[in-house]
């Protein structure tokens, strides 16, 4: 009986299964930046802006309409947001998919869908922290899990335009000409 590789059948998994396989990566490079994102929103949260975690935003009615009530949570999840979102832009465009398209305009592309998403992980956030907090049931666990909660909601949007918009490959000229 002969064995066959997995070439001769037609391809590895990787082959056979491109997207699936994007996504994967795309998963990994997000849980890795998504690691450093809670970390700084930890060191933010809980050392840096700790003591504004009670000061109520009072100068906004824009933000109180929108339930942003302390800029402690404001402003951890708006940094930690940032430094995630970059970190990811780097890994997503060198190791998941490789992209080679113009990168002035993939960054342009990117930076306005992470000024989006920044602005949804901000409300998003502070909104449920305020919720979590005037609940009296606010504490370092269930923040954090927020967090992952709040950083996991934007992939519902952030892989179709990463993938299909972003970060895309040029043609070869075969394709081009065709």
């Amino acid at each position: 009986m002969k064995e066959t590789n997995a070439a001769e059948k037609g391809g590895s998994f990787f082959e056979k299964h491109a997207e699936i396989w994007k996504f994967i990566k795309f998963t990994f490079a997000g849980a890795s930046s998504s690691l450093i994102e809670l970390g700084v929103f930890a060191l933010l949260q809980y050392v840096v802006f700790k003591s504004l975690n009670d000061v109520p935003v009072t100068d906004s009615p824009v933000l109180a309409f929108l339930g942003v009530e302390y800029k402690g949570y404001m402003y951890s999840y708006f940094i930690s947001t940032v430094v995630g979102y970059a970190i990811a832009f780097v890994m997503n465009r060198k190791i998941t998919f490789k992209a080679d398209a113009n990168p002035l305009l993939s960054t342009v592309l990117y930076a306005i869908m992470v000024v989006c998403t920044i602005i949804f992980n901000t409300w998003f956030g502070a909104f449920l922290g305020t919720l979590i907090k005037n609940s009296g049931r606010s504490n370092a666990l269930i923040e954090l899990l927020t967090k992952v909660v709040v950083m996991t909601v934007p992939t519902l949007w952030t892989y179709p335009l990463n993938r299909f918009v972003i970060h895309r490959k040029k043609k070869p000229a075969a394709e081009q000409g065709e």
